[in-house]
């Protein structure tokens, strides 16, 4: 059983473009996938882009909804680079419980900025996270920069 319960009602994904609190999340909308914050962060700006669709496995997904996660996953590291200059980028999927998947049942790509010597270290070891800023603070910082280049 996956945090979704395998239930499109139950997914925080599928629940996220139809809640507005958990709206208040996602930063760009597209025709097939959209953009939205990490609610259990690594380091400030972690994203996920996410089919609109409640799809497990990349299979799944059309060729127009993998290309346009694709671009959308290009467009959150141009934002990400913009709002936070960072050193790199972790870029990933975990298909799969075995994998690593927090939410099975709704297949997702993680960008998470990351810098030399910051503390993601901590969450893995110290099972706590630490984060310069709150989640709504991450969303007024990248939303205008993502409606800009979503424009472009």
């Amino acid at each position: 059983m996956s945090k979704t319960g395998g239930d499109e009602q139950a997914c925080v994904f599928c629940a996220a473009l139809a809640d507005a609190d958990q709206s208040r999340l996602v930063l760009f909308r597209g025709t097939a996938a959209y953009v939205i914050l990490n609610m259990f962060p690594y380091n400030s700006g972690h994203l996920m882009v996410v089919p609109s669709r409640h799809i497990s496995t990349l299979g799944a997904a059309s060729p127009a909804e993998r290309a346009e996660m694709m671009e959308l996953t290009s467009l959150a590291e141009a934002a990400l680079n913009e709002v936070y200059r960072p050193q790199g980028l972790n870029v990933g999927m975990n298909l799969g419980r075995a994998a690593g998947a927090g939410i099975v049942d709704h297949m997702h790509i993680h960008i998470v900025p990351r810098w030399s010597g910051d503390t993601n270290f901590v969450s893995v070891v110290g099972q706590v996270r630490v984060l310069p800023e709150d989640l709504d603070q991450s969303a007024e910082r990248l939303r205008p920069v993502f409606e800009k280049l979503g424009r472009q």
